[in-house]
């Protein structure tokens, strides 16, 4: 039977989804961030076809939501957008120590994925974590530096942002250091899924395309390292991705 557990890893809410008669086992692991404005009850089924395959998975709430959400406005959770992306890969190792000295991971089997803002936070931790050892990004972006300015400018197209210029470009600067199309090296050849609709309206769907058309020619195993496009889908995660990132896991973890 597959169990679903509320854990906290700090302050961190999250839901430990396990074979109910492996919850102290050591196995291994997946670390799955939701999107923007989601929650982690939401990757469930993600979860679920996981854990059938023998992986525990942890999906922690982001920063302002699920549980952590807080009375703000639109505005506000959008322009610390970018502050929860940086905030998350912070938490990942967080919740990854914990698991280490509860040791609930096994052999080092950790891997990680994200849908949206999830798969932003995803490319960023590949830059930080050589620890991670599989990867798998929904329909997000690996220029993370890029994709910020493109919002800022979208924002002040819209009206005045009410942070500075100074405080933009230290943003920028912040996320410079996590910018995985920055220092693309720090893949390694660890094996990366991308997943991304080329109808897709939010997270540019070149991003990741252009990223993984330029970083395939460094892998020796070129299995190691695949992009699935749906030429008809839009931000939407189709089941044929959350199945694919399944058969990935169960491949390179």
């Amino acid at each position: 039977m597959i169990g679903i557990i509320k854990e906290k890893f700090e302050n961190i809410p999250s839901l430990v989804v396990v074979d109910s008669t492996k919850q102290r086992e050591a196995l291994p692991t997946v670390i799955f961030f939701h999107g923007f404005t989601s929650a982690k009850e939401h990757n469930l089924t993600i979860a679920f076809l996981l854990a059938e395959k023998g992986y525990r998975v942890v999906l922690p709430d982001s920063e302002l939501h699920g549980d952590r959400e807080q009375e703000t406005t639109e505005l506000k959770r959008q322009i610390s957008f970018w502050d929860i992306v940086l905030n998350n890969v912070k938490e990942l190792e967080i919740i990854k120590q914990i698991l280490d000295d509860e040791n609930l991971i096994l052999d080092g089997r950790i891997g990680v994925a994200g849908t949206s803002m999830g798969g932003i936070t995803t490319s960023a931790a590949l830059s930080q974590y050589e620890w991670i050892k599989s990867a798998v990004i929904l329909m997000g972006s690996p220029r993370i530096t890029t994709f910020a300015k493109t919002l800022v400018e979208s924002f002040k197209k819209e009206g005045d942002l009410p942070i500075t210029d100074e405080q933009i470009a230290a943003l920028y600067n912040q996320l410079e250091t996590c910018d995985l199309s920055l220092q693309p090296e720090k893949l390694n050849e660890r094996p990366l899924l991308f997943w991304h609709g080329q109808q897709d309206a939010v997270v540019p769907f070149d991003h990741s395309y252009t990223f993984y058309d330029e970083v395939k020619q460094d892998y020796s195993n070129p299995e190691a390292i695949q992009f699935i496009k749906e030429q008809n889908a839009g931000h939407k995660v189709s089941r044929n991705a959350v199945l694919e990132l399944v058969k990935w896991f169960e491949k390179y973890l």
